[in-house]
């Protein structure tokens, strides 16, 4: 693995956690999906509002499959070996009358936590935003108020080999701006510019 290094000293967790796209065939049962899905529900969350919803499904059940067809091509063609998928959804009103405003940046933090979770379970979690958005309210019979946020590939890690030659070479932790270049005291002061 490549190494990666923190500008300031934290929690190894949070270098060790990538989202690699090559998953092993080994099992993950309901029970880890669910133990997953109890760290995230325990995530910060705006005046305790709680906006996030999961929807599951374990390789081998056609809940999986369901998720599965509702992926891009690109990356159903890798999550197809995942242990399991979780879509992540959040409530974007409770009452009809008022916006809630952070419903996506509750779901992000339960995310997090999640990842987190599957990552000190020996697991890894690939989140994706590439999603046939326009069948998911049918699919899954979304409400009006509940949005899809993105979804989440889990499992063990496998094989690099067993990617398309294509992906094989991105296989690897990516790096991170400096934190100089996302961080400022009081006011911006840089430019907005695509990672290299």
């Amino acid at each position: 693995m490549t190494q990666r290094t923190s500008d300031y000293p934290i929690e190894k967790q949070f270098l060790e956690r990538w989202s690699p796209r090559a998953f092993s065939d080994r099992p993950v049962t309901e029970t880890q999906v669910l133990t997953v899905l109890e760290a995230a529900r325990w995530a910060p969350s705006a005046s305790n509002l709680q906006p996030w919803r999961f929807f599951y499904g374990v390789r081998g059940e056609p809940e999986f499959d369901t998720l599965l067809s509702l992926l891009v091509p690109f990356n159903e063609g890798w999550a197809k070996n995942a242990g399991a998928l979780i879509f992540i959804a959040s409530v974007t009103s409770f009452d009809g009358q008022r916006q809630n405003i952070t419903n996506s940046f509750d779901a992000g933090s339960a995310f997090m936590s999640l990842s987190l979770q599957a990552h000190s379970m020996g697991m890894v979690a690939h989140g994706m935003a590439g999603i046939e958005y326009d069948k998911v309210p049918v699919v899954l019979r979304l409400p009006d108020n509940l949005k899809l946020d993105a979804a989440v590939a889990i499992g063990y890690q496998g094989e690099t080999s067993s990617l398309p030659e294509g992906l094989q070479a991105r296989e690897a932790p990516s790096g991170r701006l400096p934190l100089a270049e996302t961080a400022f005291k009081g006011h911006f002061t840089g430019e907005i510019k695509l990672p290299a």
